[in-house]
């Protein structure tokens, strides 16, 4: 009799043990996202965050499955699609595209604005390289063309099993939409401009009809999914993830972003979103002891200062890498 009883707390005693560090993990995750969202707390109008260590199973999210408008964020899925044409032999690397004015749009750093006449060609891996790294509205609707449309490009959103993730527009027609303008050429924007200063001001501004569009929309867990996918070898092969990734790491928009607080010299590769109230940034960092972990920050509907903007996502960049960093996963 005095066996068995034995026997029994032994057993239950490894059980607590087994379920002690669970526990734990799961209790750390609350933490964290809590802490996000204090930290986010009057920086920004509303946030969604998701995020997950690179072969490991736990998530972190906040307001992870609301719709949050991309922005530029969904260039990622554009270059994903065009990628998956390439492994599949119908476009390559290297193939010239030319870029014809008519289909100019707007845009900071523009190969529209750089390049004013016709007789531009860039490669395949041009074009997806100024589209992620300058965020260049341009190559975004070449790119956008190569894949075959937008339709074409949720499409393989959907190949990939992810649903709460679509991509309706080309970025014109962001523009157009967002600012209310016939066009979105330098030219047209211009004279826009020209005409309603206050066309400045809205750059910054949140236009919550915009917002509401539910066109262009993307889940916090969704754009992870997506990130996972890249990464994992699901959406591409492993030549065309490290190209992607390789892009990514180049990318100069956003530095006080998920890069803002990071130590100097983190490993960064990621994509930024930035329009009216909408500052995005989602992407991959690398530890100091060589673990991965990606990031999906969407922040929407912000009234306050860009800076502030951008100091929110750089404390969700820097609270998850310090985070991933002391809490070993699991081997």
């Amino acid at each position: 009799m005095k066996q068995n009883i034995a026997l029994c707390v032994l057993v239950m005693a490894s059980s607590l043990l087994a379920v002690q560090p669970a526990l734990a993990q799961e209790k750390n995750i609350k933490d964290v996202s809590q802490k996000i969202e204090k930290l986010s707390q009057g920086l920004v109008g509303r946030i969604g965050v998701a995020a997950q260590e690179i072969g490991g199973d736990q998530v972190i999210a906040v307001n992870g499955d609301e719709t949050f408008a991309m922005a530029s964020t969904y260039k990622v899925a554009i270059a994903t699609t065009v990628l998956d044409r390439v492994d599949k032999g119908e476009l390559s690397l290297d193939q010239l595209v030319e870029v014809p004015p008519d289909m100019y749009v707007t845009g900071e750093i523009a190969l529209a604005e750089t390049f004013p006449h016709p007789g531009i060609k860039l490669s395949v891996a041009n074009l997806i390289e100024v589209m992620i790294t300058e965020s260049d509205n341009t190559a975004t609707d070449v790119c956008m063309e190569l894949a075959g449309g937008a339709a074409a490009v949720t499409k393989n959103l959907r190949r990939l099993g992810i649903t709460d993730f679509r991509v309706d527009r080309t970025t014109r027609e962001i523009l157009m939409d967002f600012y209310g303008l016939s066009g979105a050429t330098p030219e047209i924007v211009a004279e826009a401009i020209k005409n309603n200063p206050a066309l400045v001001m809205a750059q910054v501004d949140p236009n919550p009809d915009f917002e509401a569009d539910p066109r262009d929309h993307a889940t916090p867990l969704a754009m992870l999914q997506l990130l996972l996918a890249i990464d994992g070898g699901a959406a591409m092969s492993a030549e065309s993830s490290a190209f992607l990734l390789g892009v990514m790491s180049r990318t100069r928009t956003g530095a006080g972003r998920i890069k803002g607080m990071l130590p100097k010299g983190t490993p960064v590769a990621h994509k930024t979103g930035t329009v009216g109230g909408i500052a995005n940034d989602v992407g991959y960092v690398t530890l100091p002891d060589g673990r991965r972990f990606a990031i999906a920050v969407f922040t929407n509907s912000s009234e306050t200062p860009v800076v502030d903007r951008d100091r929110a996502i750089a404390e969700v960049g820097r609270t998850l890498y310090d985070f991933y960093y002391l809490t070993a996963r699991d081997k």
